[in-house]
């Protein structure tokens, strides 16, 4: 199990104390591809700034619960309540618009824009005047745009790529690309923010200064996260609480001990230690 060391000014612990009532509950979820049962009757809850970790071997569902949960794909059966609002099938610019934003596994980013403009985008659903006010740059057009933009300056501030904001995308590391997705998202004021694999391919020094934004994130925004990442030092230090697939199906959820200790999960995840 990799070490990272977290620097933060709030600990799990302290964060607890924060979680709220449950805003997303999760019930007898099945999705399937034909005759591949990706997600198999799998139920669980995620309560008010907790971060919530999906953890699993690869092909046991992880993503595809994300893609249930913003409204890529349509279960077949279950339903999703968030945010007090229960349903079946929603499309993904109406789970958008309600308050869940995401990161993917493989960087989703707009390679020949710069950095500004590629968060600019996550602002997109609150934009309210039409293109003619907002192609002419004037009157109400430019003074909404003028406040996106200061509101996009603030995440660019808080996730420190200040000196990279006029770079084009493509020419940066994937690290960085990485943590400029995430302004993205984070752009979107989301209650509810899905990070599919945020760490996947990074150094040792890129995942120690993205957990700690994961954590800044959650501490001074307040913001509901559900993770997936298969580093398990770093779900044991982030996660309140976690969650385990295996073959699509539930194995187990509970605090991050409760999951190490379950004897399930180490056969069928973690491994048995010598």
């Amino acid at each position: 199990m990799a070490e990272i060391e977290i620097q933060t000014a709030a600990a799990p612990a302290g964060r607890a104390r924060q979680i709220g009532d449950i805003i997303l509950e999760v019930e007898d979820i099945t999705l399937t591809f034909g005759g591949l049962t990706a997600i198999d009757n799998v139920s669980f809850n995620v309560r008010e700034h907790e971060i919530f970790s999906i953890i699993g071997p690869n092909g046991a569902g992880k993503s595809s619960m994300l893609n249930v949960i913003n409204g890529v794909y349509h279960p077949q059966k279950g339903q999703i309540t968030f945010n007090g609002k229960t349903r079946k099938q929603m499309k993904a610019h109406h789970s958008a618009a309600e308050g869940i934003a995401r990161t993917f596994q493989n960087i989703a980013l707009f390679k020949g824009m710069t950095v500004l403009d590629n968060v600019m985008t996550g602002r997109n659903k609150m934009m309210k005047s039409n293109f003619l006010t907002q192609a002419i740059y004037w009157g109400k057009g430019r003074r909404e745009e003028m406040e996106h933009r200061r509101k996009v300056e603030d995440v660019i501030d808080f996730l420190e790529i200040q000196s990279i904001r006029k770079t084009p995308v493509g020419r940066l590391p994937y690290g960085l690309q990485k943590r400029v997705e995430l302004a993205r998202a984070l752009a979107a004021e989301p209650k509810l923010l899905l990070l599919d694999e945020p760490m996947a391919g990074m150094n040792v020094e890129e995942k120690e200064d993205m957990c700690r934004f994961v954590l800044d994130i959650n501490d001074e925004y307040g913001t509901t996260i559900i993770l997936i990442e298969h580093d398990m030092g770093v779900v044991m230090d982030l996660s309140d609480r976690v969650v385990v697939l295996n073959y699509g199906g539930k194995i187990t959820d509970g605090t991050p001990d409760e999951v190490c200790n379950n004897q399930a999960v180490i056969d069928a995840y973690l491994g048995v230690t010598e």
